[in-house]
């Protein structure tokens, strides 16, 4: 019948055969789906292991059972022959015969848990836990045993677990867009290479790799020393704010953003706003944030946006007394990184091996004109009072290196024409400067100097770098309520973090870089 209850057209002999076939091949479908889900059901009745394994429901925090879980590298000898319960990524899993072995992976550590089929594990377990994909979360009990042979594929070398359950909390895609097997695989060695572009657009696994996970811990290491032993004499954190209504260095290398009705810019550094802290009796403050710098620098060491560690203090009678503590903070911070993250750094280094990174104690100061006499020395053509460029300052490292066995040092009174107009002209030489930049492994890390506090001063360096004075107005304002004499200096976390580990680019110590060709993800 029709809509309106007339007789529905007959199907012609072509519309009818189809019809047919279409309905003999949807009874088909039915009938082989109705066989698979009695022959699932039989051998789910056969499963005595059934509720030893299989992925978990969705966690929404409906209840608390009380379970302990052990991390992976908290497995050690004292909990042999008892029961254990863990939470990792499955990096691999082996079927062979009658077992499966599991290669389980948390953070940078792992372990091997080995499933035999028996009265408890049937072969069903075994084919699930062997079909697992790779980077599912899963939740692993059994018992820990002494390996019969050392499992030289995972850090706990000498402990395995017996598995007896498995259960998937988060299940992984089954095709992955890179291997952490290939992505973690040391330099010397051979196989398929993960490129950079391909790590930064997967990072989320790329960082999942051991050395990447040691290289953010020990990232996470030079803050907190950075601030800890600052703290420690004295000093206060603040916070600077990071939308300004002027460029903070002057230049082109600076971000406009729209603001409201008007413009504003993204702070290049938050030099400014420590001087004011300085003028406010502050004495003595650090700040840990991010620095912007439009900068289309495609280089191994330069990033748009990175994490600034800058501190400024006022002092009594000399720069050097800012210095002292600049030079101190980074060998309080060297020496905690080896001690304190020993296990990350040999990790890091398993992937990218490197010469661990030197320093004497005191740090080696440098004057300018020494570090000239050096390179002279060294057949390099320099003038007294021209800058260093990036390749003459790798080759003074390697010749400090040499000379003094250390990679950090510092370089002290620059040449005055070189640095901005508000470093402090050398009492005793007006060519120089109280100024001087900080080294690790040839690189420069910091810039510092002691800033001009005289407003009248202010103004006559200004004029010699010929800058219109109305565009800096507030700065010297700031300095004519009364101002301590005050020194400081700022650094990048992340080339401190590159450069101490010695790797070979910076966008591996951003955890997600910001440069002129990336803002994803």
């Amino acid at each position: 019948m029709t809509e309106n209850g007339g007789e529905a057209p007959a199907l012609s002999k072509s519309a009818a055969k189809k019809l047919a076939a279409k309905q003999a091949k949807e009874a088909k479908k039915a009938e082989t789906q109705a066989r698979l889900k009695a022959e699932a059901e039989a051998r789910d009745a056969d499963d005595y292991s059934k509720e030893r394994y299989g992925k978990l429901p969705t966690c929404n925090s409906s209840e608390k059972t009380g379970r302990t879980w052990t991390e992976v590298e908290d497995l050690c000898k004292e909990q042999v022959d008892n029961e254990v319960l863990v939470r990792a990524r499955v990096h691999l899993s082996r079927l062979t015969g009658k077992q499966c072995f599991v290669k389980l992976r948390h953070r940078y550590f792992s372990v091997q848990a080995v499933y035999a089929v028996d009265d408890k594990i049937s072969k069903q377990m075994l084919k699930y836990i062997g079909g697992c994909p790779k980077e599912s979360i899963v939740d692993v009990k059994g018992k820990l045993v002494t390996a019969n042979t050392p499992v030289e594929s995972c850090s706990q070398k000498h402990l395995e677990i017996q598995g007896t359950t498995f259960h998937v909390v988060s299940e992984a895609v089954p095709q992955l867009p890179l291997q952490i097997d290939d992505a973690s695989r040391p330099l010397a060695e051979d196989g398929p290479v993960v490129n950079q572009d391909t790590r930064l657009n997967n990072r989320i696994l790329d960082l999942r790799t051991p050395a990447n996970q040691a290289i953010f811990r020990i990232g996470h290491g030079v803050a907190e020393l950075f601030r800890e032993y600052l703290t420690s004499i004295g000093f206060t954190e603040f916070h600077s704010p990071k939308i300004i209504s002027a460029a903070s260095e002057g230049g082109a290398n600076v971000f406009q953003v729209s603001y409201f009705k008007g413009n504003a810019y993204l702070a290049q550094s938050p030099q400014l706003y420590k001087q004011m802290a300085i003028c406010s009796d502050i004495e003595k403050v650090f700040t840990v944030g991010a620095v912007f710098r439009a900068e289309d620098s495609n280089t191994h060491r330069h990033l748009c946006e990175f994490v600034g560690l800058d501190l400024e203090m006022a002092f009594k009678e000399h720069y050097h007394e800012a210095l002292d503590v600049i030079g101190n903070m980074f060998l309080n911070m060297f020496k905690g990184l080896q001690t304190r993250y020993a296990t990350e750094i040999e990790t890091v280094y398993k992937q990218f091996p490197n010469e661990p990174f030197k320093f004497i104690e005191p740090a080696l100061r440098l004057e300018w004109p020494a570090a000239i006499a050096m390179l002279r020395e060294a057949g390099v053509e320099i003038g007294d009072f021209e800058d260093l460029s990036t390749p003459q300052e790798k080759f003074l490292g390697k010749l400090v290196k040499a000379k003094y066995d250390t990679d950090f040092y510092i370089l002290d009174k620059f040449p005055l024409a070189v640095r901005p107009f508000y470093t402090m002209p050398c009492p005793h030489d007006p060519r120089y400067s109280n100024s001087y930049d900080i080294f690790m492994r040839g690189e420069e890390i910091m810039s510092g100097a002691q800033r001009i506090h005289d407003p009248a001063m202010l103004e006559e360096r200004a004029k010699v770098h010929e800058i219109d004075l109305e565009t800096i107005r507030s700065y010297i304002d700031s300095f004519k309520f009364g101002a301590s004499p005050h020194a400081g200096g700022g650094v990048g976390a992340e080339r401190v973090l590159m450069l101490y580990l010695g790797l070979d680019n910076i966008r591996k110590t951003s955890m997600f870089p910001r440069d002129p060709k990336r803002i994803t993800p």
